[in-house]
C-alpha cells in the first residue's frame, strides 16, 4: 500500500471496533499517525497495540464537546498538529415493534453521540485547520440517512442531519481549504443492529438481525458482501490528497442499496428464463 498520508496526523473517533478500527488501520498502514478516541477504553488500548509509536489511544466520550477537545489537543501536543478528522464515532437507536410504541427516551442521547459530537469535532479540528493550511474532515453517516424507513426513528433522523451538515459545513470552511465529506454505509456487518434489539431476548435479537441482514441482501444489486475496509478505503482515499478537488459530497457504500432494486430473472413463455426486471 502507497503512503499516500505520510505526514498526516488523524483523529478517528469510535476508532475501537467495527468501521473505524479498519479505518484507523488503513490510515497507520498508509503513512499516518493516528490519534484513536473510543468510549471503550479497553477495546482501545488493544485496538493500537500493534503499531507502536504511529498511534495513541484516548477513552472519550464524543457527546462532551470539552472531551472531544481534549482529543484535539493530544493529537497537536503528541503528533504536532491535525490534518484529518474522521467522525466515525456513533450509536443506534433503540428498535421498538412500531413508532407508536417508540418513548423517544433515547432521543438526547442518540443525537449527542451521532450529530453534536460531528457538528463539535468539526469545529474544534477546523480551528486548527484553519490556521494550518487546511485539511480534511470525513463524517460517517447512514444510507439509513439517505433512505426513508421505518423502525430507530432517532437513529434515521440523526444520520440525515449528518449528510445536511457535512454539506453545509463543506460550504462554510471551503474558504479555510477544508474539506468536509461524508460516507454513507449501508449494510456492512457491524454491532450496530444488535445494539438496536436491545430490548428483546437474545434468541429474538439473533432471529432479527438475521432476518434484517438477509432482507439488506436481497435489496442489494451486488452480490458480494460489503466490509468495514471497505468503508475505510474511501475514508482514505477523502483523507488523502487524490481528493483535494471534492467536499461536500455523500457517498454511499452500499453495493447498490440506494441506487434501486436489484434484477431478478423473468421467465419466457416456453419456461426459460430470459429477461431481467425489477424485484416486486
Amino acid at each position: 500500500m502507497s503512503e499516500e498520508l505520510a505526514g498526516k496526523v488523524a483523529i478517528v473517533t469510535g476508532g475501537a471496533a467495527g468501521i473505524g478500527r479498519a479505518t484507523v488501520a488503513r490510515f497507520v498502514a498508509a503513512g499516518a499517525r493516528v490519534v484513536v478516541g473510543d468510549i471503550d477504553a479497553e477495546a482501545g488500548a488493544e485496538s493500537i497495540a500493534a503499531y507502536g509509536d504511529s498511534a495513541v489511544f484516548r477513552r472519550v466520550d464524543v457527546a462532551d464537546p470539552e472531551q472531544l477537545e481534549a482529543l484535539v489537543d493530544v493529537a497537536v501536543r503528541t503528533f504536532g498538529g491535525l490534518d484529518v478528522l474522521c467522525n466515525n464515532a456513533g450509536m443506534s437507536g433503540t428498535m421498538y415493534k412500531t413508532f407508536l410504541d417508540d418513548d423517544l427516551g433515547d432521543f438526547h442521547r442518540v443525537l449527542s453521540v451521532n450529530l453534536l459530537s460531528v457538528m463539535a469535532a468539526t469545529r474544534l479540528a477546523a480551528r486548527h485547520m484553519a490556521d494550518h493550511g487546511g485539511g480534511s474532515i470525513v463524517n460517517v453517516s447512514s444510507i439509513g440517512g439517505i433512505q426513508a424507513g421505518g423502525g430507530v426513528q432517532c437513529y434515521r433522523v440523526s444520520k440525515a442531519a449528518v449528510i445536511h451538515f457535512t454539506k453545509s459545513a463543506a460550504i462554510e470552511l471551503a474558504r479555510h481549504d477544508i474539506r468536509v465529506n461524508c460516507i454513507a454505509p449501508g449494510n456492512i456487518p457491524t454491532g450496530f443492529l444488535a445494539a438496536s434489539a436491545t430490548r428483546m431476548r437474545s434468541e429474538v435479537s439473533e432471529r432479527f438481525e438475521a432476518a434484517v441482514r438477509e432482507s439488506m441482501r436481497a435489496d442489494r444489486p451486488l452480490a458480494r458482501e460489503g466490509t468495514p475496509e471497505d468503508v475505510a478505503e474511501v475514508a482514505e482515499y477523502f483523507a488523502s490528497d487524490r481528493s483535494r478537488y471534492v467536499t461536500g459530497t455523500v457517498l454511499p457504500i452500499d453495493g447498490g442499496i440506494t441506487a434501486g432494486k436489484p434484477l431478478r430473472p423473468l421467465p419466457k413463455p416456453d419456461g426459460r428464463v430470459a429477461a431481467t426486471t425489477e424485484r416486486s
